[in-house]
């Protein structure tokens, strides 16, 4: 295993990214290029700084009373974290022995090998909570949206439901791209077949925002959604009643 991980950067009394109030770490490097990331500085598999576990620890265990009023933890977003599954593993180790909720928030931007599968299993097994994003169901929208196919993605969803732990499944709703009548439906059907074992606490639908188009021009790199447009609440409110169909 590894006891040290590259970082992209640290977000303290975060509230969006799972319960309670959570220490978020970003860690560096991502296989998908999709057209909204808010991170797009974070996209390089041999950049950002790095830490090891102790490092990390040492600034987490500064907001216990925090985590312990509220009901949170610590949680590792990216890039794509499962990217570093060994430090992953160290790292929640760690954070379970100091009694720690855990939480991942990934796209499931890794392939299942020989090597990676029984990494992930291990990771789950100090996991409280995984955050699934799951881009669309079409497999031509999902390269033209994020460079790469869906079907890996599905089958790290498939693996995690089967571990048993507890999902959180999230859309980002981007009118005109991600917002399909027949896609969200694909997606429920889909969320139906990860909740065989009861195991998805919650749907969320995330409404697209441009916050991260000013990361992309400090890069020199052109925005390619420039000009779009947020979904209405209705819009929102229309997309999460389909996906929730598929939790009943």
């Amino acid at each position: 295993m590894s006891n040290i991980g590259l970082i992209h950067s640290i977000e303290t009394f975060g509230n969006l990214d799972g319960p309670g109030i959570r220490f978020i770490l970003f860690l560096q490097g991502c296989t998908m290029r999709c057209q909204y990331c808010h991170n797009r500085d974070s996209w390089k598999l041999d950049a950002g700084k790095e830490m090891t576990v102790d490092q990390v620890m040492e600034e987490v265990l500064k907001y216990r009373e925090f985590f312990e009023a509220s009901g949170g933890g610590i949680t590792v977003s990216g890039g794509e974290p499962l990217i570093q599954l060994p430090f992953l593993i160290e790292l929640f180790k760690a954070c379970k022995e100091q009694g720690i909720h855990t939480n991942i928030d990934t796209s499931g931007g890794i392939r299942l090998t020989h090597r990676t599968a029984p990494l992930l299993y291990d990771v789950l097994e100090y996991t409280d909570l995984l955050m699934l994003d799951i881009k669309l169901m079409d497999l031509e929208g999902h390269k033209k949206l994020t460079g790469i196919s869906n079907d890996h993605i599905l089958a790290v969803g498939r693996l995690i439901a089967d571990s048993g732990t507890p999902l959180w499944i999230r859309r980002v709703l981007v009118p005109g791209l991600t917002d399909s009548e027949e896609d969200l439906k694909r997606t429920a059907d889909y969320i139906k077949e990860l909740n065989t074992l009861g195991t998805v606490e919650r749907v969320e639908v995330l409404p697209y925002h441009s916050i991260g188009e000013s990361k992309w021009d400090a890069l020199g790199v052109e925005y390619p959604l420039k000009d779009q447009r947020s979904p209405s609440k209705e819009e929102i409110l229309r997309a999460e009643a389909i996906l929730k169909t598929g939790l009943e």
